[in-house]
């Protein structure tokens, strides 16, 4: 049954955002607080973000964000990114399937699940507001910030490309006036073993540095039975370093530099088809994967950012930056010992980009206008190894793009309640691509250490370029009904890039050398922020209406001797939802939080490739949203008690529910995710003067199996491979931190 959402719908949460200026006249749910702060009352502060490349409340801004800051994800031991699909509605961040720190991101059911070389992400990440363009190594662990947002919806104004689902900003710690230390270590199950160091200190009165340092290491989940290796292990090292200068109040400069290094053993399926000779094993996070190689992700970067105050209402600001990584990496399709779907591969990119801004900050003007370049290089190859065919398929090739931008988004208050913005960006991408795909006998082609030899037959060798340009504007109106309370109507165009398909076979899909155009979103959004029983509570609805075209959807299917990949715009679909989160001080020393999210998604036009009549069929009535719940909803409680001289004790439960939803565009009841709650504790005690701090995180108390990944290639040629990958079983970590 369909769930109908419209005007009515919209009518509804304008109405009950206005009803709440009449909630502030009801009773406080306790007694007013001491002019001290209370617990309550520091969860409830205000928190300033960047959204609009501008600092501003989070509640004074028309963008539906969701904001955590790092005592937040402190208190509740958030390990890494993938951990605010939890906390956030209808957000899906996980770690890519066959990888174990490539990140796949889904907000409001745009995103982008293949992480090949080339193709674009759906949602843009930023560090310290540099674009992170590749998956590869975007799992970032929580150590050393000051924020974490997530912007839902399309962000194609301020943020450019590829945010057409929305943007995640991982904002770290500027340097303090006074020198400070920070050593944590983290011990908990398999072995986990962590150490966090960081700290910042000024050098002169006008140079100050600050350094991190993060070592992760933790035994598998599950074991090779094959190889005898960790499965589901973490072997990862992260650092940060940042220099910062300040010659006067009007200028600020700050270089900082990071690098990740990932040498965790490599993650393979969990096979869900059993055969007469190969049983389901017991444990999911086990494997009989029988490819080894070389595993290992690399990634680091450069930043030099610097602003400058040309007077008090206008600032120059410049972001310079360079990031390269490299990923070798291997994974067993069949998930079994023999060479029957094998894949050996690797990633490389690089990537220089050059942002200027002017922020202007006027009496009822404020805004930000710039220009954008980034040159872009993406390449890679892999080996099909079919074992039972004796054949070897080597897929290889680049992407490189230059892109430009000009951008300005600009707010004005035509009354003292009411504020409108328009804002608009140009953008334009030229990407020359290249793709070399050829047959050769036996098992391991010449690149990955087979034998050299020529190839039995070349499937593909072309090079194309196309440029893609597009305009993406951006409207909102804002009206301040109370100082407590705010509504909003805005409307987004969000834009993904167009490029070409790295694994383009022009024998099964001769149109592939021509490559696959841009995806467009346009939003519509209603919504209110408010505060209400005398700021102890706050509330954040939005409703929202996507009208998106052009989907670029991977197929990867058997075909012969060989797997086939192609990428559609497939057509067109619709995209209706509702999300509300909140706070709520019941006591000064309890707090409590939710967030839900409701999406109904669907296809109106979905055109598939058909291999044997070559032509598109439309299979609209069959295809379903990949990786977007109905229904996502978190409910948690904070209780924070003051011991005096003996400490603070904080205690942090949490329950996150995700109703059913299928891993790919077609249903299959093997691999689809049914609906399941995840519940997290977390116990916190801090001495009296802030410098210890003793804790214990229980994650995934109810050790619920859940699949966040999967690949379906039946067929006996390739092992009747449909394999599943799932999120982390029940953990408990310890955790000591001293501060000095």
């Amino acid at each position: 049954m369909k769930t109908s959402f419209g005007k009515s719908s919209i009518t509804a949460l304008l109405c009950a955002g206005t009803a709440l200026t009449s909630l502030a006249a009801l009773p406080a749910l306790a007694q007013q607080a001491p002019a001290q702060e209370t617990a309550s009352e520091s969860m409830l502060g205000e928190i300033v973000v960047t959204a609009r490349r501008r600092a501003e409340s989070l509640q004074d801004v028309p963008v539906s964000i969701s904001a955590f800051t790092a005592e937040m994800l402190e208190n509740a031991g958030t390990p890494d990114i993938t951990a605010l699909t939890k906390t956030t509605p209808n957000l899906t961040m996980q770690v890519a399937r066959g990888s174990n720190s490539t990140l796949i991101a889904f907000i409001r059911g745009v995103g982008q699940q293949d992480p090949l070389w080339g193709f674009e992400p759906g949602v843009g990440l930023y560090v310290d507001d540099v674009y992170v363009a590749r998956p590869q190594g975007a799992v970032l662990d929580i150590f050393d910030i000051e924020r974490i947002e997530v912007l839902r919806g399309p962000q194609g104004t301020l943020y450019g490309r590829n945010t057409i689902g929305g943007a995640v900003k991982y904002v770290t710690k500027k340097i303090d006036d006074e020198p400070h230390m920070k050593a944590k270590v983290q011990v908990g199950s398999y072995k986990q073993t962590d150490l966090i160091l960081s700290g910042s200190s000024p050098v002169t009165e006008t140079l100050g540095v600050s350094g991190a340092v993060a070592l992760y290491r933790r035994d598998g989940y599950g074991d090779n039975l094959t190889t005898g290796q960790e499965h589901y292990d973490k072997d990862v090292s992260a650092g940060r370093l940042s220099v910062e200068f300040t010659p006067n109040e009007d200028v600020f400069i700050r270089v900082a530099a990071d690098k990740t290094v990932d040498d965790s053993n490599p993650r393979h399926g969990y096979r869900l088809f059993a055969t007469p000779t190969v049983p389901v094993l017991d444990s999911v996070y086990d494997t009989r994967a029988g490819l080894t190689g070389k595993q290992k992700v690399k990634n680091q970067g450069a930043s030099l950012t610097a602003e400058f105050n040309v007077n008090d209402a206008l600032m120059v600001k410049s972001i310079t930056a360079y990031r390269d990584g490299r990923s070798d990496t291997v994974i067993d399709f069949d998930n079994l010992p023999a060479k029957i779907l094998d894949i050996p591969a690797y990633y490389e990119d690089d990537q220089l980009s050059q942002e200027l801004q002017l922020v202007y900050e006027g009496d009822r003007l404020k805004g930000v206008a710039g220009l954008y370049y980034m040159d872009a290089h993406a390449e890679g190859a892999f080996d099909t190894i079919l074992g039972l065919a004796n054949l070897t398929t080597l897929t290889s090739g680049s992407v490189d793009t230059k892109s430009y931008a000009a951008f300005a988004d600009f707010t004005y208050e035509l009354t003292d309640q009411v504020k409108a913005s328009v804002g608009a960006r140009y953008t334009s991408d030229k990407k020359e691509g290249t793709v070399y795909r050829v047959n050769y006998a036996g098992l391991t082609s010449p690149l990955f250490g087979g034998a050299a030899r020529n190839p039995t037959l070349i499937r593909s060798n072309y090079t194309n370029e196309r440029t893609f340009d597009e305009f993406t504007p951006r409207f909102s109106l804002t009206y301040e009904a109370t100082s407590d309370l705010t509504l909003y109507a805005s409307y987004g165009r969000g834009f993904k890039s167009g490029g070409f398909d790295m694994r383009g076979d022009v024998i099964s899909t001769p149109d592939t050398r021509n490559g696959y155009e841009p995806e467009l979103v346009d939003t519509y959004e209603v919504g209110s922020k408010s505060r209400f029983w005398d700021g102890r509570a706050t509330l954040n609805l939005a409703a929202f209406y996507s009208d998106y075209k052009g989907q670029q959807v991977t197929t990867q299917v058997p075909s012969g001797t060989t797997v086939v990949s192609f990428v559609d715009n497939v057509g067109s679909s619709t995209i209706k939802g509702l999300e509300a989160e909140g706070l709520l001080a019941l006591t000064d020393e309890l707090t409590a939080n939710f967030a839900i999210g409701y999406i109904d998604a669907e296809f109106k036009k979905f055109l598939r490739y058909n291999l044997t009549s070559r032509a598109y069929e439309n299979i609209a009535n069959t295809a379903v949203f990949q990786n977007t719940p109905k229904w996502t909803a978190n409910f948690g409680l904070t209780y924070v008690h003051d011991m005096g001289t003996a400490g603070t004790v904080t205690l942090t439960g949490s329950a996150a529910h995700r109703s059913a939803f299928s891993l790919f565009e077609f249903r299959n009841a093997l691999l689809d995710q049914g609906a399941y709650t995840l519940y997290d504790l977390s116990a916190i005690w801090t001495a009296e003067s802030n410098n210890w701090s003793v804790g214990l995180h229980g994650k995934n108390l109810g050790n619920k199996k859940y699949r966040v990944g999967g690949y379906n290639f039946p067929g006996a040629l390739f092992g009747d491979s449909i394999i599943g990958f799932y999120g982390p079983p029940r953990t408990v970590t310890a955790t000591v931190e001293y501060r000095f």
